[in-house]
């Protein structure tokens, strides 16, 4: 009778770390920058963005289409760039976290899977590189054994 794995009827339970502290302002921000986020990506947000560009060429007459008139738009927009690129970042760190949470789990809840690969992202560079080179020719050898699976079908059909 072969040895079967069997899973425990009833999973460990987890235990979530205490998030960290955060100060009011901390939290304030974080709120802040969350509804603004959500805002930034309605096409709302676009049509004002398109109205203020609308806004500024047609006043471009209005100023003789003068350096200060250039000037404005070009401020207006590097600081807009400046500060959106944080949001960004901020909403990249959040979605990519949650992803790696949810990879996480999905690994150590699949019977057989290596549960070595949970936490990948907190390796040095070079022990993925290790990890992705050792997964390459896991790859190829699993290519290599189904070319020849398929060249042992095409002979016996022939």
């Amino acid at each position: 009778m072969a040895t079967e794995n069997k899973r425990p009827k009833r999973l460990p339970r987890i235990r979530f770390p205490r998030p960290r502290r955060r100060t009011a302002i901390g939290r304030a921000l974080e709120r802040f920058s969350r509804a603004l986020t959500d805002w930034v990506g309605t096409s709302w947000a676009f049509g004002v963005a398109l109205l203020v560009v609308i806004t500024w060429a047609a006043t471009g007459p209005l100023f003789g289409f003068s350096d200060t008139w250039q000037l404005v738009i070009n401020t207006g927009t590097t600081i807009v760039t400046f500060l959106m690129v944080f949001l960004i970042q901020n909403t990249q760190n959040r979605d990519s976290e949650a992803m790696q949470i949810k990879l996480d789990e999905l690994i150590r809840a699949i019977e057989g899977a290596q549960n070595a690969l949970l936490d990948l992202e907190e390796l040095e560079d070079e022990e993925l590189d290790k990890l992705r080179q050792s997964y390459e020719q896991m790859a190829e050898i699993a290519r290599n054994e189904l070319r020849s699976r398929g060249q042992q079908e095409q002979g016996a059909n022939a």
